[in-house]
């Protein structure tokens, strides 16, 4: 199955996802802020899928996702934005930094199961 980086700076949360993924047999890999998520990132290039939060301490979602998308070895990664709350001006932004599709928190295992699945082909 898929590496997937989970970055979100809810411990609760990264642990409830952690959990549903490797019950599916992905491996997880986690960082706690934009600046984590991009050092875990390039100590695991191996990731097939980012699952991210937009508001977190020290750099946002979206700002981690633009250098993501800057970068040549990590700009065709899928990625999944994590969500409390979405408005038309900041799914555009997460378009622009290429956001697949928005997860609402709480999440539906299921329901996110069957995206990643979707988007990985698998």
């Amino acid at each position: 199955m898929a590496k997937i980086l989970i970055v979100d700076d809810s411990e609760t949360l990264r642990s409830q996802l952690r959990k549903a993924l490797e019950e599916a047999g992905h491996e997880v890999v986690e960082g706690y802020d934009g600046v984590n998520g991009l050092e875990t990132l390039n100590s695991n290039p191996d990731v097939e899928l980012i699952l991210c939060d937009v508001n977190m301490p020290e750099m946002d979602g979206l700002t981690m996702l633009g250098k993501v998308a800057e970068n040549d070895s990590f700009n065709k990664i899928p990625i999944f934005m994590l969500t409390t709350e979405s408005n038309a001006d900041m799914k555009e932004k997460g378009k622009a930094v290429g956001v697949k599709a928005w997860v609402t928190k709480p999440f539906v295992p299921e329901k996110l199961l069957g995206a990643v699945k979707k988007v990985l082909g698998s």
